[in-house]
């Protein structure tokens, strides 16, 4: 019994080795060949292009002492070797391409975790430190969110100050690995990091207002800040648009330290090119010049030359005395991002007035996003956030959520248009355009506008 258990086992092993070497001889035989009268081994040859080798190698018999050629023989015809060796750089190139792309597909940051650097001044000596190792904190509360949807983040934070060496920071091999930076908050960093993200391919966000020549010819800078000039701009389209048909009176606050002349004579201008109504009154006018600077036909916008509280509270005096005297007068308010910080003083005239603020942000302490991102933030970090405007952690937070989430669906040709993916902001929208041939800047702009049914509305443009 044990030497029949022996004999199977032999055979089968020798059975399994000849079948797989006719296996891998089978796969270089192109056909067969039945042997006529008179041919020889160099005929078959030559007619199949074939080396005598070549078919040797492919019929093993031919090798036995004696071996004759006889009619009806049938031989294994090969492919030749010149064939053989093609088909086989192929298949080398094919697998180099598939393990390139396999690569590739491992590599894409949509497939793995994003690599996130933050390169911004986080200490405590001062208050550009406190105030961006709070929106340090948003873009961390960012990462948690990401989390629980399933997208992985590896961040990597370097304390870049205003004295900071940014060669050392760039140095750490953790930085070219990064898929998106966020940084710097100087601009006497920029050459060195834009030269930086253009050579390892690194997405940058630049988060405030720093001067950036560089956007012009970098594809991969995002920059947020809008420079006065464009929030102008936009401000002046969106202003004609929607009060075409008012009377504008723009009031002279006589602040001697305003930096709002560029904007209301800019307006002005443009509108006394449109044929629109615009007329100049002063703080300090009388009461009957103040009145008289108003429309009784026209629905009226009321430009104050001056963001300042005080000259404020000052206009809303003099304009709630006019409506005492004549309250079929319909006034509007428009005014300045700054006007955002004094809601606790003027709120009830900011409704009464149906107040524009134009900005690119807008906190609102009562919506339901504010008060779970606060509540979330004094669980984390056992404390509450600045009170600036805007918020730093609620900023980094948008910002973080918006591009993370964005390379994760779209990965590096995420390039931050509108309607890329649906994010409700819960203080910073953001929409990006192609600059030129260079990067990406933020053209989103807001006006917060309090009705007098005591709601607000943001209206982005």
């Amino acid at each position: 019994m044990t030497r029949l258990l022996r004999y199977f086992l032999l055979t089968t092993l020798l059975a399994f080795t000849f079948s797989s070497v006719s296996a891998q001889q089978a796969s270089t035989i192109r056909g067969q060949h039945q042997v006529k009268k008179k041919e020889t081994i160099f005929g078959i040859s030559r007619e199949y292009g074939l080396t005598i080798e070549e078919l040797v190698k492919a019929n093993p018999e031919m090798n036995t002492p004696n071996y004759e050629l006889k009619k009806g023989m049938i031989l294994n015809i090969p492919f030749p070797k010149d064939t053989l060796e093609a088909w086989a750089k192929r298949e080398a190139a094919a697998k180099q391409t598939a393990a390139v792309e396999a690569r590739k597909v491992a590599e894409d940051v949509r497939n793995r975790a994003i690599r996130l650097g933050i390169m911004l001044p986080l200490h405590n000596i001062n208050g550009d430190g406190r105030r961006m190792t709070e929106y340090y904190r948003g873009v961390l509360m960012a990462c948690d969110s990401l989390k629980k949807q399933g997208i992985s983040i590896d961040v990597h934070a370097w304390n870049l100050a205003d004295n900071g060496n940014i060669r050392k920071v760039l140095d750490d091999p953790a930085a070219a690995k990064c898929d998106l930076i966020i940084g710097p908050f100087y601009s006497k960093h920029m050459d060195a990091l834009s030269a930086f993200v253009s050579k390892h391919d690194i997405r940058l966000v630049i988060p405030f207002s720093i001067s950036a020549s560089q956007l012009t010819t970098n594809r991969n800078i995002f920059q947020v800040f809008q420079s006065q000039t464009e929030q102008n701009e936009a401000i002046f389209t969106q202003y004609i648009a929607r009060f075409k048909n008012y009377h504008t009176v723009v009031v002279d606050c006589n602040d001697t330290t305003s930096r709002k002349g560029p904007f209301t004579f800019g307006l002005r201008r443009l509108m006394e090119q449109r044929g629109m109504d615009v007329v100049v009154t002063n703080l300090k006018s009388s009461e009957t010049n103040f009145s008289r600077a108003f429309s009784r036909t026209k629905p009226n916008v009321v430009i104050l030359n001056t963001g300042r509280s005080q000259e404020l509270g000052v206009a809303f005096s003099k304009i709630n005395g006019l409506k005492a005297v004549s309250p079929e007068l319909d006034i509007t308010m428009f005014g300045y991002t700054e006007w955002l910080m004094y809601t606790k003083t003027y709120l009830e005239n900011f409704y009464k007035y149906n107040t524009y603020i134009p900005s690119v942000f807008y906190y609102n302490p009562l919506s339901a996003g504010t008060q779970r991102f606060e509540r979330k933030y004094r669980q984390n970090f056992r404390s509450d956030m600045q009170n600036s405007l805007p918020r730093f952690a609620i900023t980094g937070f948008d910002h973080a959520f918006f591009f993370l989430k964005g390379l994760h669906k779209y990965g590096k040709s995420f390039n931050g248009a509108e309607g890329m993916f649906g994010y409700p902001p819960i203080q910073t929208p953001l929409k990006f355009e192609r600059y030129g041939n260079g990067g990406l800047r933020n053209k989103t702009m807001l006006f917060v506008h309090y009705l007098p049914e005591h709601t607000v509305e943001t209206i982005k443009f």
